[in-house]
């Protein structure tokens, strides 16, 4: 029988948890006033049933409490002395301020952002970018506005959009804000607080002259795409240097007219690259206040937007949004913020592993141990290498038996 040498006297859900500061933590109960109306269910316990219900992959109130009671005495590590009933916990989903997870998420995102960021990354342009985009999840009933038209049987359902910034070399949300789905991007670009040649990558859906011009007066940059039906003016053609890629067929400077907030017309000069995608056979045209960059840098920053679409495929593939444990904005705002807290811990963990692991056999491994007594490290980095090594052993025994 294989000898476990990776056994550690907490659970690897305690180990998890345990890299967030209580004490840290209670200090935000106490200024956020986080127990004001949920007197039965602390904020402790809520987080930790609510990180449970995610790693766990839970999809109703009673499999979380009944879950995280049967587990009790594994949890003392963790200070529980109190698993709430059902009612309580759904009653503290729907009374417990969400904006409170908010704040417990950007506690840990600047208290780990230096083991976040790349140390090994020496591209300073890749640490002025900023990527800014939006995922909408799907509810189960009409919660929040929605897009699209109405049902013919009269049962619609709602929809929250996840406006998120993120850094390109730290690849987890940076800023976080909740909208219904029916709102438009652009509302979010008015929030990014931004400093000069810093630059801002996002798709079309973000298009807002009249931010774009804030941005070009403080010296922020952008790259985004311009939309079909943009109506601009052609001032002149910028010169494409020989080596540039062919797939650059125009670079151009041109102007676009806006309404400022007094309702003024004015114009705003930006630069114009179009390029040609051969294997999708489109043309794709970037919309940008960088004038002093090469042509080809532009399509090759706005390639880095794609991280985005990365950051979202994983949220949605490793703690699927299927299933809400309140009926109410603020309860399905909460369970949002704790996937984050855990996607967030997740990433921290990978940071310090020495073998290099997806998230996704990471996520479902750790999901696999949850409760076992293991430290985490060691069963993701030791026990597959002590198995091969105990079982090769084993097969040379035999094999040496049967030699003699």
């Amino acid at each position: 029988m294989l000898q476990n040498n990776t056994f550690s006297g907490q659970p690897v859900f305690s180990q998890i948890v345990g890299l967030i500061n209580k004490p840290a933590f209670n200090h935000l109960v106490k200024t956020e006033d986080a127990d004001r109306y949920c007197k039965k269910c602390g904020a402790w316990e809520h987080f930790a049933c609510m990180l449970y219900c995610i790693m766990n992959n839970c999809t109703s109130l009673r499999e979380v409490t009944q879950g995280i009671a049967a587990y009790g005495d594994k949890l003392n590590h963790l200070g529980l002395t109190y698993t709430p009933p059902r009612s309580t916990f759904s009653d503290a989903n729907s009374r417990r301020d969400e904006a409170f997870f908010g704040k417990v998420y950007e506690k840990l995102y600047k208290h780990y952002k230096a083991i976040l960021s790349d140390s090994q990354c020496e591209n300073e342009l890749l640490k002025r970018l900023y990527i800014v985009d939006s995922t909408t999840i799907s509810l189960f009933k009409a919660i929040m506005k929605c897009v699209g038209r109405k049902p013919a049987d009269g049962k619609s359902k709602g929809g929250i959009k996840v406006h998120t910034m993120l850094n390109a070399y730290e690849q987890v949300p940076q800023l976080i804000h909740f909208t219904d789905a029916a709102t438009h991007d652009h509302t979010f670009l008015s929030k990014l607080n931004l400093q000069p040649h810093q630059i801002a990558l996002f798709d079309r859906a973000y298009v807002d002259y009249k931010q774009y011009a804030k941005w070009t007066a403080a010296k922020t940059f952008f790259v985004t795409r311009l939309k079909d039906n943009a109506i601009y003016e052609h001032l002149a053609d910028m010169e494409i240097p020989n080596n540039c890629p062919d797939n650059y067929i125009k670079d151009q400077q041109i102007t676009i007219k806006y309404k400022d907030k007094d309702g003024k017309d004015q114009s705003l000069i930006l630069r114009r690259v179009v390029y040609y995608d051969k294997d999708k056979d489109c043309i794709i045209a970037f919309l940008t206040n960088i004038m002093d960059m090469a042509t080809e840098q532009i399509g090759a920053l706005y390639k880095q937007r794609w991280q985005i679409e990365l950051l979202f495929k994983q949220l949605k593939q490793n703690f699927p949004l299927k299933y809400f444990l309140g009926d109410n904005e603020n309860a399905i705002k909460i369970q949002i913020w704790c996937t984050l807290i855990a996607n967030l811990l997740f990433t921290i963990i990978a940071r310090n592993l020495k073998r290099k692991l997806s998230f996704s056999i990471l996520v479902s491994f750790t999901r696999q141990h949850l409760f076992s007594y293991n430290k985490l490290s060691d069963l993701i980095e030791k026990t597959e290498i002590q198995w091969r090594t105990k079982h090769s052993q084993k097969t040379l025994k035999i094999a040496t038996l049967f030699d003699g």
